[in-house]
């Protein structure tokens, strides 16, 4: 069997300038007529860079020295950045990040969706620092340095980054980093405990410790007493996420709020939530006011988790309907409504990239419909939204790619206008661009 060889290059330093940012982050150049994408280089800045791999349709590289640097560059608040992978835009100035998520939408939905809105809204933000509430710790025992590494994978992924500090978790976590690396040395499990899931809610966090071996009393008490001095909570996960089970406390109920509606919502270890807190309060707010719903509306919420939309759409809606392909997520949306005490949501589960003919959610038909889907967009449900007769739609992104291609969708294939968009900076210093959009039926 022959195998591909690896394509040789060059690493002689070359000099070239950057055009552009990608959609992760990375400045864009030319090289050898070739697209070539640097880590750690601005837009304008002249760079001298090393070649660190050949792709078929651009290269990378990596920038030795910034030859002469951005008016937008700044000083990266976090010591780690440049290896830590958790960032990758700390070195822009924070309003430069929004005008180039704003420009990656623009992009997006001009080049795949072939569409533009009526109005561009003003980007949504929030907390620059210590709003992550959502993280998946790598964790690395390293014999030579006879230490533990607690910390994010290295921004090329194959080790952990050795981090002292992290200013974009939330602070209850990040002050407990050297202690969580000390607390798993000291374990006789120290090298078969592979990650650390975090979940943080308003008033509780808690870690879920992954073991690939049985822990030890020893270290089960180690554990505990961890637990008990931080006030954080500690699980453990034996296998996989359905094993998930409380150490110390035995129950741990995590839940994050909506003051202004009087809502609380309740969520485990292992549960998608939105990651900040803040702009997710703020989100839901804003979807809230394009939906603008009426006690005489039957409202669709599409891929809706927990009802983390679902549920602050019940307090001004006549009716609305959850639908989520994770069951276990759905059950726990109907608790949610039950603690409180809302009796005008239902939920249902089914996978939202299959038919759903004959599904008893699309029966009745929908005045409005948000959508909320993962990476991959919405494009299979498209028609049955539709075909239930709404004629607003609020869409809410994680991918400015799958966004521009349901828009052009909507727009060219089903007889919706896009009214508006724009981006929300959920997740500041990293490359992710999310946003929102409003579509409406054209009239007639």
């Amino acid at each position: 069997m022959s195998r591909r060889r690896r394509r040789k290059f060059s690493r002689e330093p070359f000099e070239a300038v950057i055009e552009d940012l990608s959609h992760d982050g990375r400045g864009v150049a030319t090289h050898e007529e070739k697209k070539v994408f640097r880590h750690s280089a601005l837009p304008g800045e002249r760079v001298s860079a090393q070649l660190t791999g050949r792709r078929r349709h651009f290269d990378e590289a990596e920038a030795i020295e910034v030859l002469e640097p951005s008016k937008d560059r700044v000083e990266p608040r976090c010591p780690h950045f440049g290896q830590c992978g958790g960032c990758s835009l700390q070195h822009l100035s924070p309003e430069k990040q929004i005008e180039a998520k704003h420009r990656t939408l623009q992009q997006n939905l001009a080049r795949i969706g072939k569409v533009t809105p009526e109005a561009w809204w003003e980007p949504m933000t929030g907390p620059l620092w210590a709003y992550r509430r959502k993280a998946r710790l790598s964790v690395r025992y390293v014999h030579k340095k006879e230490r533990v590494l607690v910390g994010f994978r290295e921004r090329y992924g194959a080790f952990v980054a050795d981090m002292g500090e992290c200013h974009v978790l939330d602070p209850r976590i990040a002050e407990h980093l050297g202690g969580l690396s000390g607390l798993i040395f000291d374990l006789d499990a120290r090298r078969t405990i592979p990650q650390i899931e975090v979940a943080c809610g308003d008033s509780q966090c808690a870690l879920v410790f992954r073991h690939l071996e049985p822990l030890s009393e020893g270290d089960q008490e180690k554990l505990r007493s961890f637990a008990r001095s931080t006030g954080i909570a500690v699980l453990l996960q034996p296998k996989g996420p359905a094993t998930v089970h409380g150490l110390e406390p035995e129950q741990c109920e995590l839940t994050f709020g909506f003051p202004d509606l009087g809502l609380e919502l309740l969520f485990g270890p292992s549960d998608f939530i939105q990651v900040n807190g803040e702009m997710n309060r703020n989100m839901v707010a804003r979807a809230l006011d394009l939906l603008d719903p009426s006690e005489d509306d039957r409202i669709l919420d599409l891929f809706c988790g927990l009802g983390n939309f679902t549920l602050p759409i019940a307090t001004r809606a006549g009716s609305v309907v959850g639908v989520e392909g994770d069951a276990e997520l759905v059950r726990k949306g109907t608790e949610n409504a039950r603690r409180n005490g809302i009796e005008n949501a239902s939920f249902f589960a089914a996978d939202l990239n299959e038919e759903p003919a004959g599904a008893p959610w699309l029966k009745d038909g929908y005045d409005k419909v948000l959508v909320d889907p993962p990476r991959s967009g919405a494009e299979f449900i498209l028609p049955h939204i539709a075909a239930s007769g709404a004629h607003r739609l609020v869409y809410v992104s994680c991918h400015p790619a799958s966004l521009a291609r349901d828009a052009g969708i909507l727009v060219h294939e089903h007889g919706f206008v896009l009214k508006g968009a724009g981006v929300m900076d959920m997740f500041p210093h990293t490359g992710h661009v999310e946003s929102i959009a409003l579509f409406e039926r054209k009239a007639g």
